[in-house]
């Protein structure tokens, strides 16, 4: 019996380094992003307005610069604040350059200009973000 064990666990591993072979094939390897900033309440139907109407130069750059699956969540926390949640996969190779080309972008700065006054960043996030990250403690793919 305990060589039935030792011959399941060799096949497990084959098949997972097959799985990671596969994966490997199919591209880059994706990143996922979790943030949140917090949102005006007075601000709050400019910005779905503006979100329901995205500018194309705003979406074009964000493909451009290896963004997908990207989402933004709307959510009134207990302290009666309003919270933004974002969700984005990144399958590029260089993350920074990727997002300092975004910020170059006039169209992305001239979005910025319309969408940060809508926002307040929370109290505990990293020196330099806007938005603050969010640590992914589960993942089910």
């Amino acid at each position: 019996m305990h060589w039935l064990k030792w011959t399941a666990m060799l096949v497990a591993l084959a098949l997972l380094a097959g799985c990671q072979h596969v994966a490997s094939r199919q591209g880059p390897q994706v990143q996922r992003f979790g943030s949140v900033i917090g949102l005006r309440e007075d601000k709050i139907a400019y910005y779905k307005e503006l979100h329901a109407n995205t500018w194309p130069g705003v979406l074009e750059m964000i493909k451009k610069c290896n963004i997908r699956n990207y989402s933004i969540y709307l959510h009134q926390l207990d302290d009666d604040k309003y919270y933004l949640f974002s969700y984005f996969e990144y399958t590029g190779n260089d993350f920074e350059a990727d997002m300092a080309r975004m910020a170059a972008d006039p169209i992305t700065q001239k979005w910025w200009q319309e969408t940060d006054p809508c926002q307040f960043p929370v109290k505990h996030r990293a020196e330099g973000e806007w938005w603050a990250n969010m640590e992914e403690v589960f993942y089910c793919r």
